[in-house]
This record gives structure tokens, C-alpha cells and sequence, in this order.
């Protein structure tokens, strides 16, 4: 267990106790909470929660995959995971992604979840399981354990803002836990205030922009893996100390390609449909791809989105593609 001090507090956001809130994400009985210092939103189990996670001893031979929600996670950690199984894809495809590779925060993200002891992957469940460990949460750092980059692999994965807030939107509108019920603009401004699941977005990415030079860290783009994925895969494979052959890397990129992706059951998680956690209309994994939300902004809002996106990164050196020529 980490002996570093926790100091982080989980209080109400008011605005989210209110019904009209409530009848935008059905999904949220106790409303949200942020978390002091950082700003954090998520849900109020979680923050009960949040210190065992924070507590959690990393291993060095295991790979951690970090990213904001929508931003490729499971696309990336099929990859992580299959590099670090020697491509076992026969493995792969009998075994789903979410017992391979444990979403971390997954049973603390409400308490039906947490109630479900025997079906989800808990701190303790993790803390089993054998080496290598691929794992992967979608927190910041700050409330991951503070030992986790001086001792295990790190891969960050960004995607820019624009994208990230169509995919979330249809997430919200996918997932039952979330519930949402609105506009996609209602929600773009949910997103630009903070007042979403796992918000603010930028203090996510820079602080691991941040770390990025650490010999432990690989950050990358999701937008490189779109448009050179055979690229990407061979950098996370150095990354990793590991070697492929030019046939591994054929099956890799085949079996990672978008549309083929799209269609694999095992990471597809179209699953939640049968147990009730997901509504019958759309697909966990979507299109994927970059320049979506040129088919879902209006020009006022994609004008009040950029200089959003202007302001937050003022005085960076991050910068994100928001369209590509060509692409998976």
C-alpha cells in the first residue's frame, strides 16, 4: 500500500442535485461531486472510493494504459495486451477485454456496481491477478498511486477535444449510468464547464503532457494511430522492449484495424445490451473516426468550442489535429 498522504475531499456540485439536471442524466441519483484540490467530477461512489485506488501498488512489469474516456482506450489496450501476450489473439478472442485488462474504476463508478462484487474487478481482484498486468483507468494522475511512473510502463493516449466530446455525447446517450437525454449542444456545454463524468478534460492531457519525457511514459495521439497504425504499433512495441515479426505485425495491424475492430465481440462491448447496463440504440465502439464532429457542430458552436480549446491551451505546447486527410 502507498504510505503517501491522501489529501483530496469529494464535495457535492450543487448544480447536479438539481431535477433539471437530473432529468438530463437519468443515470445520476446523487448528482456528481469535484474533488479538492483538482477539480475533479465523477460520481459520488467513486469518491468514496477513490483513496483504495490511490493506495494500489503498481508492479514493474506492469503496463498501465491511461487515458480521458473516448480517447481509444480499449483500441490501445487490445494492442498493450496482445504485445504483452506474445499475440495470443486465439486468447484474445475467446476472453473479453474487460477481464484481460481490468477498467479500474469500473465497480466504484455507482452502487449497483460496487453491489456487484462477484461480476466486476475490484481493487482487491486486481491486486490477484497474475503478471504481466495490463490496466487501465481513465483517471488523472494526480488520484492514481504517486509510485505508479518510477515504477511500471505508462501509455497515454490524447484525442482531440472535438472528437472526444461527440464520442462521449453518444456514450452518454449509450450507457444507462449516464442516462443523458439532451441536445449534443447542451452537452458540448456540459463538457466546456466541467460538469461531466471525469471533467476537465485539459488538466487530464497536459498534466501527462506534462510527464511525457519520463523514461516510464509513452504519450501518443489517437489521431497517429488513424493515420499510420502499423507506425504506432511498432513505437509502443519498443516502448515495451518487445519484437515483432513481420508477420505479427500483419496480424497486429489486421486485427486492429478499425473495421474489423468494430466487429470483434470480445472488445465491442455490445454485451451490455444483453445485461441491461446499455440501451439497444448505438454502439459502444462508434466510428472512430477523425472529423466527426464537423457532422455534428454548428458553426456557433464550433466557434464557441475553439476559443474554448484557444484559452486552455494558451501558454502550452500541446496541440491537437482535428481532421486528417487520409485515415484507417
Amino acid at each position: 500500500m502507498s504510505d503517501a498522504e491522501w489529501k483530496y475531499e469529494f464535495n457535492e456540485i450543487p448544480k447536479t442535485q438539481e431535477e433539471s439536471f437530473k432529468q438530463l442524466f437519468t443515470g445520476y441519483d446523487e448528482g456528481l461531486v469535484r474533488s479538492e484540490p483538482g477539480g475533479f467530477v465523477m460520481t459520488p461512489t467513486y469518491g468514496r472510493n477513490a483513496e483504495k485506488i490511490y493506495r494500489m501498488k503498481p508492479r514493474s512489469d506492469d503496463v498501465w494504459l491511461v487515458t480521458f474516456p473516448k480517447c481509444g482506450t480499449n483500441w490501445t489496450c487490445e494492442l498493450l495486451w496482445l504485445l504483452q501476450n506474445n499475440c495470443d489473439f486465439e486468447s484474445a478472442r475467446k476472453t473479453g477485454l474487460i477481464n484481460r485488462a481490468p477498467f479500474l474504476e469500473m465497480p466504484y463508478l455507482s452502487s449497483q456496481m460496487q453491489a456487484m462484487k462477484s461480476m466486476v474487478m475490484n481493487v482487491d481482484k486486481v491486486e490477484q491477478l497474475p503478471s504481466p498486468r495490463v490496466i487501465r483507468p481513465h483517471l488523472p494522475f494526480y488520484l492514481l498511486p504517486p509510485q505508479l511512473l518510477d515504477t511500471a510502463k505508462v501509455v497515454y493516449v490524447a484525442r482531440n477535444p472535438k472528437d472526444v466530446i461527440v464520442s462521449y455525447y453518444f456514450h452518454h446517450k449509450l450507457i444507462k449510468l449516464h442516462g443523458y437525454t439532451g441536445t449534443m449542444e447542451e452537452f458540448a456545454q456540459f463538457f466546456m464547464d466541467d460538469e461531466v463524468a471525469y471533467a476537465p478534460f485539459f488538466p487530464h492531457v497536459l498534466e501527462a503532457w506534462s510527464k511525457r519525457h519520463h523514461p516510464n511514459m509513452h504519450f501518443m495521439f489517437y489521431e497517429d494511430m488513424k493515420r499510420d497504425l502499423r507506425g504506432e504499433i511498432l513505437k509502443v512495441a519498443a516502448f515495451l522492449g518487445k519484437s515483432l515479426t513481420d508477420e505479427q505485425l500483419e496480424k497486429l495491424a489486421e486485427h486492429l484495424h478499425f473495421d474489423n475492430f468494430q466487429k470483434n465481440e470480445s472488445v465491442n462491448n455490445e454485451s451490455g445490451k444483453k445485461t441491461g447496463a446499455m440501451n439497444q440504440d448505438g454502439h459502444f465502439i462508434r466510428k472512430g473516426k477523425t472529423g466527426d464532429w464537423k457532422n455534428h457542430f454548428s458553426p456557433e458552436l464550433n466557434e464557441r468550442i475553439d476559443k474554448w480549446i484557444e484559452r486552455n491551451l494558451a501558454g502550452t505546447d500541446l496541440t491537437f489535429i482535428t481532421e486528417l486527410e487520409h485515415q484507417d
